[in-house]
């Protein structure tokens, strides 16, 4: 809601913005040359460890080298923009993938040179291949462990004016404010409407008209301005861009197209027209390939890995109650057909019982259970159930409904009949799609996350996927699983 302010821009002010982007992209600059060289010089002391025979001197005269992966991951725009403000609205899965194709090309280019140089014999194969696996993980971990610690920083990011009061504009602060690893800050809103003026959103200051916006920008050095008027006429919205494009190095324009894809939307010039290209990634036939040889490989080799485990989990659950210890649950997957998902039994028996009884006993819950089908103290749960849940280590054995195709890796949450009413007209969307193991909504708090909240995200994965998606919420969900959050 809208609160009063005092003051031009009181607290949020941005003492300067250039200054701010500058900090920031330093410090992402350092990350990723330390990181880097930190694992070459771990690479090439394993190699040496487990007896290597080369020249260190060979390596250690490389070390300008480590120079050329700045400059690369310049080009590819993760220290964006001319003032040097960091990759700002990029989204997880495509700073992954920025990241991973700009290390592998530098990496790529060296193998060349070495080649041309004929100088690849005196250099270890073993240390180059090595150094480049191991820098495609590290790199993208380490700059989200330092957005992780630096982004609630006030310093941190580039700041942003808003243009918008509106509902659109207060969308864009809370997702801004939600997700401050992306670089933005919203830090003054402009508004032409006079009763929204003096107002605050989410304590950003509504500062004044439309037309202060620029001389506020130069002040306080702000080179990116979001605009957030979707229902504005062309003509206003031509006039605004107009006004603002000789102020703001970055123009972000939000149209009116919520609940479309964002991350597969490409620009085209139609012979002075400007289109947009929005494509469904996971409902294209070469694309399916792709992701079911992902989940067969991703299934088959995890499997084999933690057998030992899934052996001790069995054993677990056989020794400490009654009953099976798989539990197959009937789900709705591809084209809405029926499957049983395979889980862990977590439960007593006769669970359905159990729950009836103790709902009877406290009515007070049963609002709960109606909303989310789950309870926080499910008097079902047995104790080595309660750690599996915990751990999401109950869904293991879901790794077998991946192999025979009725689920995947990473997908919307498999659900039962009774929920379809939640979904809508969305049903038709998700069930185009093989439910997932692990999904956004995990990722995104798990059991802690609205109903409404759970399908927004089911519906942004089918319409957003692509390959990086995927390895971010797989790397998300270890974190999630490690910390237990949102599981019960």
């Amino acid at each position: 809601m809208p609160t009063e302010v005092s003051g031009e821009l009181g607290a949020a002010a941005p003492s300067c913005g250039r200054s701010r982007g500058r900090l920031t992209v330093l410090i992402l600059f350092l990350t990723d040359l330390v990181t880097l060289a930190t694992v070459n010089v771990v690479v090439i002391w394993v190699r040496l460890h487990f007896g290597g025979i080369f020249e260190l001197s060979l390596y250690t005269n490389l070390w300008p080298c480590l120079l050329i992966f700045p400059i690369a991951y310049q080009t590819a725009g993760l220290y964006h923009g001319i003032a040097f403000y960091p990759g700002v609205a990029f989204g997880p899965a495509e700073e992954i993938r920025r990241t991973v194709y700009a290390t592998s090309f530098v990496y790529f280019g060296l193998g060349v040179a070495s080649f041309l140089s004929q100088s690849g014999g005196l250099f270890s194969r073993l240390i180059f291949l090595g150094a480049w696996a191991v820098s495609l993980v590290m790199v993208p971990l380490m700059r989200e462990v330092v957005r992780m610690a630096l982004a609630r920083q006030p310093w941190w990011g580039a700041p942003a004016i808003i243009c918008g009061a509106g509902p659109t504009g207060l969308l864009v602060i809370e997702t801004l404010q939600k997700n401050t690893g992306l670089g933005l800050r919203a830090v003054a809103v402009v508004d032409d409407d006079p009763s929204k003026q003096g107002q605050a959103l989410c304590g950003v200051p509504v500062v004044g008209p439309l037309a202060v916006g620029p001389e506020f920008a130069r002040r306080h050095g702000i080179r990116y301005a979001i605009i957030a008027m979707p229902g504005v006429d062309a003509a206003c919205l031509r006039g605004i861009l107009e006004t603002y494009e000789d102020r703001f190095r970055h123009l972000l324009l939000i149209p009116n197209l919520f609940g479309f894809s964002t991350l597969w939307v490409r620009a085209h010039d139609l012979g002075g027209i400007l289109g947009l290209e929005v494509r469904q990634q996971l409902l294209m036939p070469g694309v399916r390939v792709v992701k079911r040889s992902i989940d067969l490989v991703g299934a088959l080799v995890g499997g084999a890995l933690i057998l030992p485990l899934i052996l001790v989990l069995c054993l677990l659950i056989k020794v400490s109650s009654r009953g099976p210890v798989f539990y197959g649950a009937q789900r709705l997957g591809r084209r809405g057909r029926l499957f049983t998902a395979w889980k862990f039994r977590t439960m007593v028996q006769d669970a359905d019982r159990v729950l009836s009884t103790y709902l009877e006993r406290h009515p007070e819950l049963r609002a709960e259970w109606e909303r989310t089908f789950k309870l926080k103290n499910d008097p079902r749960v047995t104790l080595v159930g309660r750690f599996l849940r915990k751990t999401s280590l109950d869904e293991l054995p879901q790794l077998w409904n991946v192999v025979t195709g009725e689920m995947s890796l990473v997908g919307p949450r498999p659900i039962v009949e009774d929920e379809i009413g939640y979904y809508g007209e969305n049903y038709e969307v998700l069930k185009k799609v093989r439910p997932g193991i692990t999904g956004l909504w995990q990722v995104s708090g798990r059991s802690d996350t609205s109903y409404e909240r759970r399908v927004s995200l089911d519906l942004y994965y089918v319409r957003n996927w692509s390959v990086w998606l995927d390895v971010y919420i797989l790397a998300r969900t270890v974190k999630t699983v490690l910390a237990c959050k949102g599981a019960y």
